[in-house]
Order: structure tokens, then C-alpha cells, then sequence
């Protein structure tokens, strides 16, 4: 029955972008109470969207496309900013860390304090960042992507199968309970996912804006880092991983 009564508050919403709890009530022949819960769990699905008095339809579920490193700079820059500098803290003199490509772990780079760390990164801009700064840097092999300046392919993930560290650092283009943590590319999936295969510690770096989005490509369940973020939407994450939201 619950099944059946949320397949058809979709097909509502999805036809008509919009609908009111008073409409779906009445159109399934049910409780407006019952209309208001069925909604908080789909908006909690990422499925719909709740809004004052109704629902609105998620003009497109999944995450296809990416944006260039530039616009992706500009965008929540001061939540990144604050990300960052909590990030870099969790780096000490005596690990050994993969850093992923990305404009949030780009923004750790002037903050890290951690003399005879080492590092290892498929981002061009971070190896250079890291290198100007005094910092051991090894750069994966590969197929540099323009869009978002990093290092893919075959040789990549070879290179990363040899190391083993202590940390790493993941950026993510969705966070979503059931899919995991996503991204739009598949050679950066598998980059990612290599990374923290061989990392005894993963953080993923995401502003708010990340959760309840999915993207083409899983490259881990969420359960298998520690996450941090500006805000956390739902408590609901909480019973899946360690989420530390910065000041």
C-alpha cells in the first residue's frame, strides 16, 4: 500500500511539477497527514522535493554534467574556504597523503602545516600548490582532463595500487544515502575509488549543497568516510559515517 500510494504522489508531481498536499490527498484518497509524511520520506530519498504546502518535482535526479574548475571555484567559495581549513588541520609531519583533484582540496593546499608530510595527487594545480610550498610530491601518470585539471586513466589508477596511505582527501559531486558518494566521470570514479581503497583514512570534502544530489558514478558507499561539511541536512547521515560540520 505504501509502496503503491508514493508511486502515484510521483507520477503526480512529475506531470504536473508542482502539487499540494490537499491535491494528493484527495486524488489517492487518503489523509492529508498521511500525504505530509509519504513527502518528508521522498524528499529524504532525494525523489521530490518538499515545499510550503505541497511538493515539487526534481527537474533532473541525476548529475550528468560538470562544471570547469574556474566556475566550480566561484561557487560556495566561503563554505570551501572553511571546509579546507578544518581539513588541513587533520594532516600531521609524518603522513603519507593522496590529495584528489578538486577546488575544496585545492583550497587546503596554504593551510597545511605539516613539515615531512608527503604527498601524492593526480590534481596539476595541487602538485604545484604543494611543491611551491616546500612538500615531497609525487604526481600520478596518466591523462590530464582539461575541465577539472586532473590526471585520469589506466596509469593513474595503476600508479595509485602502489602506495598505501595514511590519509586521503576526496572531493564528491553528490552525497545521497543510498548511492554513496557520486561523480559525473567514470575515469574519475576510478581514480577516487583506487584512492581510498588504499587509504586507512578517507575524508570526503563537501559543502551542504552536495547532499541528496547523485551523480553518474559511485565510487563509494558513504559509510566508508568521514565527511566534512558547513551544515548536515538531515540527521539521517549521522547513522552512516562521522560528519563533522565546521563553524
Amino acid at each position: 500500500m505504501f509502496e503503491e500510494r508514493i508511486a502515484k504522489i510521483l507520477q503526480i508531481v512529475n506531470e504536473r511539477n508542482t502539487a499540494s498536499v490537499a491535491t494528493l490527498a484527495a486524488e489517492i484518497g487518503t489523509s492529508e497527514s498521511t500525504i505530509r509524511r509519504d513527502i518528508i520520506e521522498l524528499d529524504k530519498r532525494g525523489q521530490l522535493k518538499r515545499v510550503h504546502g505541497g511538493a515539487a518535482r526534481i527537474s533532473n535526479p541525476v548529475i550528468t554534467n560538470e562544471y570547469d574548475v574556474q566556475t566550480k571555484s566561484e561557487i560556495h567559495s566561503d563554505l570551501k574556504l572553511k571546509i579546507a581549513k578544518y581539513a588541513a588541520t587533520a594532516i600531521h609531519s609524518d603522513d603519507f597523503v593522496y590529495i584528489d583533484a578538486g577546488t575544496t582540496t585545492l583550497t587546503m593546499i596554504p593551510y597545511i602545516n605539516a613539515p615531512g608530510a608527503v604527498f601524492v595527487t593526480n590534481g596539476f594545480s595541487h602538485a604545484k600548490a604543494l611543491t611551491q610550498r616546500g612538500y615531497t610530491v609525487y604526481i600520478t601518470g596518466g591523462r590530464l582532463k582539461l575541465t577539472t585539471e586532473a590526471i585520469v586513466g589506466d596509469a593513474a589508477v595503476r600508479s595509485i595500487d602502489k602506495y598505501n596511505f595514511t590519509k586521503c582527501f576526496m572531493g564528491t559531486n553528490g552525497i545521497d544515502e543510498k548511492q554513496g558518494f557520486t561523480t559525473p566521470d567514470i575515469d574519475e570514479a576510478l581514480i577516487k575509488e583506487a584512492a581510498m581503497r588504499h587509504s586507512y583514512l578517507s575524508y570526503v570534502l563537501a559543502d551542504s549543497s552536495k547532499f541528496r544530489k547523485v551523480s553518474s558514478v559511485t565510487f563509494s558507499k558513504i559509510g566508508a568516510a568521514c565527511i566534512i561539511t558547513d551544515n548536515i541536512p538531515d540527521d539521517s547521515y549521522k547513522k552512516l559515517t562521522v560528519i563533522k560540520a565546521v563553524d
